[in-house]
């Protein structure tokens, strides 16, 4: 985990993947990376995948597309957080595919999920896209198994006693 603080991995495009049970850290660990990140000079970008998703419909609606999506280019680390609460339809799931695919090996991707890959054919409807996007996703990625029996909230607690 040090080693990512580090940030090498925003020099060399690479992704992070956690993958973990619900309140086990994932956010936590990604916006304290993100916060290094920030700190050694990187532009990064924080958002839950729902958030992304309606603000890149909201905008297409809008015609301010090309807007958003010249924005994100510049952005040297994405966090995408929570990619497993809520599902997306086939032009949310586009969406989303088309800016994973656009970072694909130019900038990196910190992805929070709390489902293995192969449930993620629940949250998008195109199966063959799904196997495009984790492609994409996990190509020269970290992937975090970070499954905990306590979560990390009640980690926490039990310290502060």
């Amino acid at each position: 985990m040090w080693e990512l603080a580090s940030c090498d991995f925003i020099n060399n495009k690479q992704n992070i993947v956690m993958i973990g049970n619900p309140r086990s850290g994932k956010t936590h660990t990604s916006i304290g990376i993100g916060m290094k990140a920030c700190q050694a000079g990187y532009k990064v970008k924080f958002y839950t995948a729902a958030n992304l998703a309606n603000e890149l419909a909201e905008a297409q609606q809008y015609n301010s597309l090309s807007k958003i999506e010249k924005s994100l280019a510049k952005i040297d680390l994405l966090i995408l957080d929570e990619l497993s609460y809520l599902t997306f339809n086939r032009h949310q799931s586009e969406m989303l595919f088309q800016v994973i695919s656009e970072r694909s090996e130019r900038a990196s991707i910190i992805v929070t999920t709390n489902l293995e890959f192969s449930k993620w054919t629940e949250l998008f409807e195109n199966e063959i896209m799904v196997a495009s996007l984790i492609d994409r996703i996990t190509f020269r990625s970290h992937i975090l198994d970070m499954n905990v029996d306590d979560s990390f909230r009640l980690i926490q607690t039990k310290k502060g006693k």
